[in-house]
């Protein structure tokens, strides 16, 4: 089942973002993911998981 990020993405632009387990609680953020770790190590033991949420939402149509 998919994640719906549109509500971290619209306040997580540009930033790497640190995630739970269960994909959708904010661990830590920062602009590397160096940050972003470190504020998460501070909130919980478990290992993040770790994403860079775009800038832009670009959509891609490619041909052959």
């Amino acid at each position: 089942m998919s994640k719906d990020w549109s509500k971290l993405y619209k306040k997580y632009k540009g930033l790497w973002v640190a995630l739970a387990e269960d994909e959708l609680t904010v661990l830590g953020v920062g602009k590397t993911v160096k940050e972003a770790v470190t504020k998460a190590k501070q909130k919980s033991s478990q290992t993040p998981i770790l994403t860079r949420m775009p800038e832009t939402l670009d959509a891609f149509a490619g041909s052959l």
